[in-house]
């Protein structure tokens, strides 16, 4: 019964602290494109009860900083997982948050481009053909599941039904308790 909760824990843990970094990630591709492009950065809003945002004014090219939060959230946490592997250090929390990171950005892009929320409503003001938008919700979605689908060990979910490790429940639950107190207590909420 215990290990089962200490499992239960792990994935509820281990989602939690991939939503909260993917969105840093996401914000943090706005930012790098409003960095390149010569966009200001007026605010990041990091926060659990929130949903984030980038704000950019001046914002000389909007489709660039818009796209880059997708595209920066979706190939930096892969890169990360592609390096640790390489390097053949443990790769299971990367490898999970890489999935999960292209998942979330595909669905938000491709999904999202149907009602033109959020970015993708800029996406499409400013240009962004339709298409591009599904094309890219199209590749990231089962490159994601193809990644989460190789950490069910790591959860105790693979054919081998093994115990989680302990390490990785102790590494997990101070990582999302130190983003919380982050996101919460120390960055600016606007």
């Amino acid at each position: 019964m215990f290990s089962r909760l200490l499992q239960v824990w792990l994935i509820v843990s281990t989602l939690l602290l991939s939503w909260l970094l993917m969105e840093a990630v996401h914000e943090f591709g706005h930012a790098v494109g409003a960095w390149i492009t010569g966009g200001r950065l007026v605010r990041t809003v990091l926060h659990p009860l929130a949903i984030s945002r980038t704000d950019i004014e001046p914002n000389p090219h909007p489709v660039i900083v818009v796209w880059a939060g997708p595209l920066v959230g979706t190939a930096l946490p892969a890169l990360a997982w592609g390096l640790f592997a390489a390097a053949k250090l443990p790769t299971s929390f990367l490898r999970f948050f890489a999935g999960f990171c292209l998942i979330a950005n595909g669905a938000y892009i491709g999904v999202g481009s149907v009602q033109r929320i959020g970015d993708c409503g800029v996406m499409l003001r400013h240009g962004s053909p339709i298409w591009a938008l599904w094309l890219f919700g199209t590749v990231t979605i089962p490159a994601g599941l193809w990644l989460l689908d190789g950490t069910r060990d790591y959860f105790g979910l693979g054919k081998r039904k093994s115990r989680v490790n302990s390490r990785a429940i102790i590494v997990t639950s101070v990582a999302l308790s130190a983003v919380l107190i982050l996101e919460v207590a120390i960055i600016p909420r606007q």
